[in-house]
């Protein structure tokens, strides 16, 4: 039986939701890796919408972040309150500012963050069964929250900004600087990071990158 990774998808869209190619590419690597993927998102409303050809918000307007994850998944989603780390062998966070917005607040108040609460429970559940889990992109970010005030300091990367690094360090967590096309794992506390677009200048890239890791994930399953 294929092993299953469950997959975090945070809306549709860059700006204000899960980074497309990203997901994409997380999506096909793990089906060419020999697993299963399984989408699941938080039902809720997103931090706000985006209008992705100007770059602005669009005021008044509000999209459910289940809802919107279903176009990337094809209708194939579960609500994330209903699964649990029982269900899956392994966990992935393809990035896009959704992460940062809708599965946390780190977008907002940076190491301050809050991240929300079904996803910090599933990442909690998944390393208590010691279970491997991914993220790239800014949602290393949100994992490093996830272990903030825990005995748990796991060691990822966001690629090379320390802005950002020194974030994910005030929350006692390690970064180490990467490249777009590698990865970090941490071995003991099974968790893969890559730099994804936080580095990429171009699909090609970003697809080497989320490759590698997900295929060091399913190694790990």
């Amino acid at each position: 039986m294929k092993k299953k990774i469950g997959v975090v998808l945070s809306g549709c869209g860059v700006y204000d939701g899960t980074e497309i190619h990203e997901a994409v590419i997380s999506l096909l690597a793990i089906e060419r890796g020999g697993a299963t993927a399984v989408c699941m998102a938080p039902n809720m409303s997103q931090m706000h919408v985006v209008n992705h050809l100007t770059g602005e918000p669009m005021e008044g307007e509000q999209r459910n972040v289940l809802i919107e994850s279903a176009r990337i998944a094809r209708g194939d989603i579960k609500d994330i309150a209903e699964i649990s780390a029982d269900d899956i062998d392994g966990l992935f966070f393809p990035g896009g500012f959704g992460a940062a917005k809708n599965l946390s607040d780190f977008a907002v108040t940076g190491e301050n963050c809050q991240v929300h609460p079904e996803v910090s429970r599933l990442v909690k559940q998944l390393r208590e069964k010691n279970k491997p889990q991914g993220a790239v992109c800014i949602a290393p970010a949100m994992v490093a929250k996830v272990f903030d005030s825990t005995d748990v300091h796991p060691t990822l990367t966001i690629g090379n900004d320390k802005g950002i690094g020194s974030k994910i360090e005030s929350m006692g967590s390690k970064h180490q600087d990467c490249g777009v096309q590698n990865f970090v794992v941490d071995v003991e506390n099974k968790i893969v990071t890559g730099p994804a677009y936080m580095l990429g200048q171009n699909i090609a890239e970003v697809a080497d990158g989320i490759e590698r890791a997900v295929e060091q994930l399913i190694k790990m399953l």
